[in-house]
Parts: C-alpha cells; sequence; structure tokens
C-alpha cells in the first residue's frame, strides 16, 4: 500500500483536501481488499438481518400483527410491512459491530500504529475506514430491499419518499459509524468488543422495531419512543406508506425530526472524539 506525501504548509486548500481525499481512497481499497481475500465475514454482515427477518417475519408475524393505528390491518402479511422497514434501520445499527471490530483488529495488529507513523494525515485512516464501511452498509441495505421485495413488502412512498427514506437511513448508519470507531479504538482489543456488542441486542430490541412501543409498560414504551433507532424506524415507515404506531408523545409525532436530530447529534459528539483518541493513540 502507498500512499501520497502531505501537502506543503504552503499548498492550496484544493491540493490539501486532494491528497487527504487519494489518501482515504487507498485506505478504503485497503479495506475492500480484505473483504474479498476473506468474504466470509461479510457475506455473513449481509445475510444476518435477513434471517432475522425471516425468523421475526415467519415465526412470530401472524400472533404479533401491525399496530391497529397503522394505516395497515393485523395478521403476517401486514407484519411484514411493518418489519421490513424497521429492519432497514436494524441493519444500520448491526453496522456498529463491524466497525468495532476492524478498528480494534487493526490495533490490537499494530496496523494502526504504523498507518500513524506514515507521511499522510492521520484523519485519512478514520476517514477511509469510514468510506468502506458505508459502503458496505449500502450493499446490506440493497440485500434487505430485496429480501423485502421478495417477502411481498412493497413501499408505496414514490421516488421521493423512497430517496428520503434512504437517506434517513444511511445517516444513521454515519452516526453510528463514529460511535463504532470512537468505542473501538478505545476498546482493549477486539475480545473487549465482545462485551459492547451484547448491548446492541437490547438497543435494537428496546425500539419500535418489531413491535409497537405502546404495547410495552408505560416507563418502557416512552424509553422505546426516545430511541434514536425507532424515531428513523418510524420515519421509514412513515415514508414508504407502511403500516406504524400512532403515538401520542412528542417524539412519536416529530418522528422525521428526529431521525435526523439524533444522527447529527451522535455525530456531532463522536466524530471528534474518534479524531482526537486516534490522535492521541500511544501518548
Amino acid at each position: 500500500m502507498s500512499v501520497t506525501t502531505p501537502a506543503p504548509s504552503g499548498a492550496s486548500p484544493a491540493t490539501r483536501a486532494a491528497r487527504v481525499f487519494t489518501d482515504s481512497w487507498t485506505i478504503t481499497l485497503r479495506d475492500l481488499r480484505h473483504w474479498v481475500r476473506r468474504p466470509g465475514p461479510v457475506v455473513l454482515g449481509w445475510f444476518f438481518p435477513v434471517l432475522m427477518v425471516l425468523m421475526f417475519g415467519g415465526l412470530f408475524g401472524g400472533a404479533i400483527g401491525a399496530p391497529s393505528g397503522g394505516p395497515g390491518g393485523s395478521g403476517a402479511g401486514d407484519y411484514i410491512d411493518f418489519l421490513v422497514p424497521g429492519m432497514f434501520a436494524m441493519t444500520m445499527l448491526f453496522g456498529l459491530e463491524t466497525t468495532m471490530t476492524a478498528v480494534t483488529t487493526d490495533a490490537a495488529r499494530g496496523v494502526t500504529d504504523r498507518f500513524r507513523s506514515m507521511p499522510m494525515n492521520s484523519s485519512v485512516v478514520v476517514m477511509g475506514r469510514g468510506i468502506a464501511d458505508m459502503l458496505d452498509s449500502a450493499v446490506g441495505l440493497a440485500v434487505m430491499f430485496a429480501t423485502g421485495l421478495l417477502l411481498g413488502w412493497r413501499g408505496d412512498g414514490g421516488p421521493a419518499g423512497t430517496l428520503a427514506a434512504v437517506g434517513l437511513l444511511l445517516l444513521l448508519r454515519f452516526a453510528v459509524l463514529w460511535v463504532g470507531i470512537f468505542i473501538g479504538l478505545v476498546a482493549g482489543g477486539p475480545e473487549a468488543v465482545a462485551s459492547v456488542q451484547i448491548l446492541i441486542w437490547p438497543v435494537g430490541f428496546l425500539s419500535s422495531v418489531f413491535v409497537d412501543p405502546a404495547t410495552m409498560p408505560s416507563w418502557l414504551g416512552a424509553v422505546a419512543e426516545w430511541n434514536p433507532l425507532s424515531a428513523t424506524a418510524t420515519a421509514v415507515r412513515r415514508l414508504f406508506g407502511d403500516p406504524g404506531w400512532a403515538g401520542e408523545s412528542w417524539v412519536a409525532q416529530h418522528a422525521t425530526l428526529m431521525a435526523v436530530l439524533w444522527p447529527l447529534l451522535l455525530i456531532a459528539v463522536f466524530l471528534p472524539l474518534s479524531a482526537r483518541t486516534f490522535r492521541r493513540l500511544g501518548d
């Protein structure tokens, strides 16, 4: 792997930006080549959400049904319409594990230290990691879209609604990306990631991805309503015209706004933390 030398101190902003982009893309290609050589974990990451949809839609769909407050009715077919958009959001959350594992593995093998010793801007390492993970998530989302269509799900929001929904989903993934990079940098090693992975499941289930929060105890339902994952799942359902839950709280009524604000808040907190932590590695 080769990188360009840093731009001279007197270089123009355009030249500096071009160097940063070139080096970031070099790091991205390095990660993509690793996926080609070891495709198993990548493919498993794409199809694990598919297994979740089949399990919940096929095993539990008939018993759960779609929320009565939504435009759909109840039953397994309607539950698929409720579940699939929620799983789009859940897929973005699952990407956290991929990011954490990659970052901690590079740190444990000394790859991160070698990157920091090379003549390039330190920011390009995390930027390259981010670009690679966003590409991975885009493919995973496409796999989920194909799965939903095969199961009978149909989004009725039109091209504009579809583009807006995809934009919100990728915005959530971009925010989760920086959370994963930060946790991966501060984790002691790949084995420490397992303890963090356990927390992903409560965050995912304590949301509106699988059921209406109104079916939960009141205090638990309130927590689920304020879950950032619930905001994105609810907003995506509305944009696709799928069955949803008609919560009366402020956060439920402004789910689309919160689907933008929550990721921006996470980015504002964890992007600077990730950059600072990376610069201080080895100090």
